[in-house]
């Protein structure tokens, strides 16, 4: 199976999106963290990622006559590539950009009802620009960001570093036929500096 069907699913998604850049997590604490989906199919759904390289087991502890495994993102294979985005519908791709919101939204979600939490002081961010670029300008842009974002993901939560999801979207805002393109920047955000 490609890497791009194997992550179009929604729950492998979701699960590639919870462990992503993580330590290491049991399939415990990920059925804590889904909780809207059955055990059975998150560890049906773990082994399928396993299977194909996605995930790899980087601890293992016997609890209570099992084998408790810590499982971490391969991030080298957990991407779609450009090849495999060329060969998506357009269809696969507003299936993957439903999912990947609907990942993003149980995450902010699960954060703003802890009690304790705090989005203007924990730095939390969304945010919305608008640039015109060439086509080789939008590629320096792109290679800048995941560059930044990549440096960082060998961290570890050490040092009293707090884990940040990063989420990253781009297209193109092609006017509609007869309308003209205006610039300028559009933008909410909440925190952050």
């Amino acid at each position: 199976m490609s890497t791009s069907k194997l992550l179009l699913h929604p729950v492998r998604l979701r699960i590639v999106q919870i462990i992503f850049g993580a330590d290491e997590m049991t399939t415990a604490q990920l059925r804590d963290r889904l909780p809207d989906v059955s055990p059975a199919t998150v560890y049906r759904h773990i082994a399928a990622l396993t299977r194909a390289g996605v995930l790899e087991v980087v601890s293992e502890r016997p609890v209570r006559g099992t084998v408790e495994r810590g499982y971490r993102v391969r991030q080298d294979r957990a991407l779609v590539d450009a090849d495999a985005r060329a060969a998506m519908t357009k269809d696969d791709h507003l299936r993957a950009f439903t999912v990947f919101t609907g990942g993003l939204m149980a995450d902010f979600d699960r954060y703003v009802s802890r009690a304790d939490a705090e989005p203007a002081q924990e730095g939390v961010l969304y945010r919305q620009g608008a640039v015109w670029l060439t086509d080789d300008e939008f590629r320096e842009l792109a290679d800048e960001i995941e560059t930044a974002i990549t440096r960082r993901t060998r961290h570890t939560p050490d040092d009293g570093r707090t884990r940040h999801i990063v989420s990253f979207v781009t297209m193109p805002d092609k006017p509609v036929d007869g309308e003209r393109g205006e610039g300028g920047e559009a933008g909410a955000g909440a925190g952050g500096s």
